[in-house]
This record gives structure tokens, sequence and C-alpha cells, in this order.
């Protein structure tokens, strides 16, 4: 699928970002500068159906945390898909593309995401959309390999430097990033505070895309 050939290159990393921490900032820099970024959304998930609820931090909360991470970094932290009203990335990244038809997108995922890409709802269309990079996680790496999904996108590789240079802006198209592993998790940081997001819920953060106040309300998307 062709896209705009100039324009702001923006990378997309969603989450749950349960809560930011120090590890997706790593990775976003390292991605910004392997790939030539403008810059990457933190797109902050209202919900999504493949995780649990419970231990969920509101979403008010999470923003706040990936906003305090970001800072003076091209980073910008949104909670657009709630704004979109999109359940699922697929209807997520379409909705973006005819939003903003003069930017060129990548969309993030770490490989622990491409191990169970297969699941989510219409995987080879939100490849079609934009190209992938996939950004190699500990302990994730073997099972990306093996997944459905990768048996499909591995013909559709393509190094950093040729999705830099390409002439046209297209999909599928997947770029597998490797640095040194980053061993940090939300779920570690949950563990050790359990109570991380008190104070962060007030007063309401604001989009930095839509630049509306995000308020704990809302059905969001997911995979």
């Amino acid at each position: 699928m062709l896209g705009p050939t100039t324009g702001p290159i923006t990378g997309l990393l969603g989450g749950s970002f349960n809560p930011a921490h120090a590890g997706h900032r790593r990775i976003t820099l390292f991605t910004i500068a392997a790939l030539q970024l403008d810059e990457v959304w933190w797109m902050v998930s209202p919900g999504n159906p493949l995780k649990p609820k419970k231990g969920m931090a509101p979403l008010a909360a999470r923003v706040r945390s990936a906003k305090a991470m970001s800072k003076r970094a091209p980073i910008k932290v949104t909670a657009i898909e709630r704004e979109l009203g999109t359940r699922y990335t697929v209807d997520t990244l379409r909705a973006l593309k005819r939003r903003f038809p003069r930017r060129r997108f990548v969309w993030l995922m770490g490989s622990d995401n491409l191990a169970q890409f297969h699941r989510w709802k219409n995987w080879r269309q939100i490849a079609r959309e934009m190209p992938i990079a996939v950004i190699a996680r500990p302990g994730y790496d073997d099972d990306a390999i093996a997944s459905p999904a990768m048996a499909w996108l591995r013909d559709y590789r393509l190094s950093a430097a040729r999705l830099r240079n390409r002439g046209e802006w297209s999909a599928p198209a997947l770029i597998e990033l490797r640095f040194d592993p980053d061993p940090r998790s939300a779920t570690q940081i949950r563990r050790a505070d359990p109570d991380w997001e008190d104070g962060l819920a007030e007063p309401a953060p604001r989009d930095e895309v839509t630049r509306s106040l995000i308020h704990d309300s809302g059905n969001g998307a997911g995979a």
C-alpha cells in the first residue's frame, strides 16, 4: 500500500505504559536514531483486549507517567485512540493515516508482540497499512521467529538503510532492530511499587498530539 513519499516520519509505539519506564525511552531513542525518525508518538492505550484489566492504572496516571519519562526527547504522548473511537489497532492506523495524510508512519513493536501478532484483528492488514519495525526483547526472540506472523512477514524484510532510502513509502515492510537488550519492565516496577500511580491522576494531563485534556473515561483501542 502506497503512502506519501515526503513529510515527517513518525514512529508509533502503542502500549499500556503501566507505567512508562526508562526502557521505553531507551528503545525509542535507539529506534529514532536507527530509522532517522522525526519523532515517535507513545500511544497510551485506554484498553487492550489481550491484557487483563486487573492491575491497570487509570489512563490519566499512565499518560502522566509517560510524559514524565519522555521529557526533552522527540516523543509525544497521546491517548488519541480514545478520541478516534477505535477499538482495534488496524482501525486506529487507518484513522491516523486519514487524519494526518502528510505524515509517514512506522509501526513499532517489541518481539514479544510479534510473537502474538497473529492473534491481533486483521494483522495482515495492519502490515499493509505501514512499515513495521520490530525491536528485540530479551526472552522473546525465539517465539517471534517461530510465529505465524513472522512466517508471512519474512518475505518483506528490509534493512533500516533500505527503508530510509526508499523512493516510495510502501508496505508490507519488516525492519528488525537489534541492540543491547533492556531487561526493565513495567511488571517489575509494579511488583516493587504497587502504588506507583498514586498522585499521578490529577490534574488531567493534556494530549500532546490532539491537545485535549485526558480524563479517565471512554473505551479505547487494543490489539
